[in-house]
């Protein structure tokens, strides 16, 4: 055995040592961050081929605190995840003020966006640095934004910039707007209204859904669908038909019964998302069969909003070797802060807004399309901030 290969071994079994407890190792230090969320009736799949999910979010995060320890085994540090779920119609102040006594610094939040606000106007919360996971509402990065609030889900309008440099690099430039009825659907509307200026596409017609939903499972359910939906979307002369129906009360039944035979994009058809099943590349199915074995299921964007919050506090403590919450807070808002998370690209989070920077997914029903930012869309700083609102465009003036 070479001298090399001798200093190898014995560097390793050092290290395999200090990790697993060998004797006279000190005890690993606790890193410990909390985990907030709202039970809610789970959303009930259009078809039996998907599952009911009664615990999205909280897996996410469950996974990253093993990815955690993984590191954190080399560095004498180890993950604590303390989770607090409120009952539905309750409200979140008992649950924060819970964690606060508990010595809860580092708060990752899969809330709606108004549990989120509340949540974060306690006086508790105020020594906290708070994820949000969840709400992609873009209010919380501009009028109602808080210095204390991170976002790792993105924002509607991110989303809709993603899929509008798409769809301006295919020069599908007409657009048909079909906007649902909730409040979320009007919310996602105005930020695609927002995109189509911002990259020169028209909205040559916008309807509002106005039937009601038809029982699908029926016999006659798909007749009724049939006769309807062409009818509907008759009008001007378009190249794409884009969706906003968060919702998920009837973007399903679009594609294949359209007036003209055109593409359907949006919430439905072409998505653009944080994460999906259908996304392979930069080591991504490796994340997914960890996700998979862990949960039975497949992981879903609020699952990796989830596991990057959580990734991102191990990520700090790697980088500082600190187990302190403000050193590791500071650390993941400074500009040195990078995050690996399966996008081909190290993550960061804007100063500006506090949302994350990263990449977004177009992904069909069964395949990966593309991913935005979109070549040829330039940015002076980075291609990521062509997504979503630009230091010179936020109206947020309370992260100080």
């Amino acid at each position: 055995m070479t001298a090399f290969r001798r200093l190898a071994v014995a560097c390793a079994l050092l290290l395999a040592g200090s990790a697993w407890g060998g004797a006279g190792a000190a005890d690993p230090l606790t890193i410990r961050i909390g985990y907030l969320t709202r039970a809610e009736e789970p959303r009930i799949p259009l078809t039996f081929l998907e599952p009911v999910v009664e615990d999205e979010g909280v897996q996410g995060a469950r996974l990253a605190i093993v990815d955690n320890d993984t590191t954190g085994r080399f560095l004498n540090q180890r993950f604590e995840l303390v989770e607090a779920t409120v009952p539905e119609g309750e409200g979140v102040e008992g649950a924060v003020r819970g964690l606060a006594a508990q010595g809860i610094r580092l708060l990752v939040a899969d809330l709606r966006a108004d549990a989120l606000l509340a949540a974060d106007a306690l006086p508790d919360a105020r020594a906290m640095l708070i994820l949000n996971a969840r709400a992609p509402d873009d209010e919380l990065r501009n009028e109602r934004c808080r210095a204390n609030l991170l976002h790792t889900a993105p924002s509607r309008r991110m989303l809709a910039d993603a899929l509008a440099q798409y769809l301006a690099l295919r020069r599908w430039s007409n657009w048909m707007l079909v906007v649902g009825r909730a409040p979320e659907d009007a919310a996602f509307a105005e930020a695609l209204r927002r995109a189509a200026k911002r990259y020169g596409a028209r909205i040559v017609e916008e309807k509002i859904w106005s039937f009601e939903d038809a029982n699908r499972r029926v016999d006659t359910g798909h007749v009724t669908l049939q006769s309807e939906i062409p009818v509907f979307t008759q009008g001007r002369e378009h190249d794409v038909v884009v969706v906003a129906d968060e919702a998920d009360a009837f973007g399903e039944h679009l594609a294949y019964r359209t007036w003209l035979p055109r593409p359907v994009v949006g919430t439905h058809g072409l998505v653009p998302t944080a994460w999906s099943r259908v996304h392979e590349q930069w080591g991504a199915t490796q994340l997914h069969s960890r996700f998979e074995r862990q949960a039975g299921r497949w992981m879903r964007p609020r699952d990796y909003a989830a596991w990057i919050a959580v990734r991102a506090v191990g990520e700090a403590a790697t980088r500082t070797n600190s187990a302190d919450p403000a050193v590791l807070a500071a650390y993941i808002r400074g500009p040195d802060f990078t995050l690996p998370a399966f996008k081909g690209q190290g993550l960061s989070f804007r100063p500006w807004d506090g949302q994350l920077r990263q990449p977004v997914l177009l992904a069909g029903p069964r395949t990966l399309v593309s991913v935005s930012p979109q070549p040829g869309f330039l940015h002076q700083f980075s291609e990521l901030d062509t997504l979503g609102d630009d230091q010179p465009e936020t109206k947020c003036g309370g992260r100080g």
